[in-house]
């Protein structure tokens, strides 16, 4: 099996109003990404080298950067 994005890797930027709704509004700083080299399955992430969590909004001045794994969903099920 060669290498596969199997995930978006998110973080919340801000918020919108929709239908009278909050909504996140979400930036992808990378992805999550899957390797059968043979020997097994390997699993790692590709960060965005840009990527600065300190710029990510902190409203409840948390010590952690929530990073939000959204599943790659396949395409020929549209």
């Amino acid at each position: 099996m060669p290498t596969r994005k199997t995930h978006d890797l998110c973080v919340v930027v801000g918020t919108y109003e929709k239908d009278g709704q909050t909504k996140n509004k979400y930036k992808n700083i990378g992805s999550g990404m899957v390797n059968d080299d043979g020997d097994g399955v390997n699993k790692f992430l590709l960060l965005d080298r840009t990527f600065n969590p300190a710029g990510v909004p902190n409203p409840k001045n948390s010590e952690s950067v929530l990073i939000n794994f959204f599943e790659i969903k396949d395409k020929e099920a549209f």
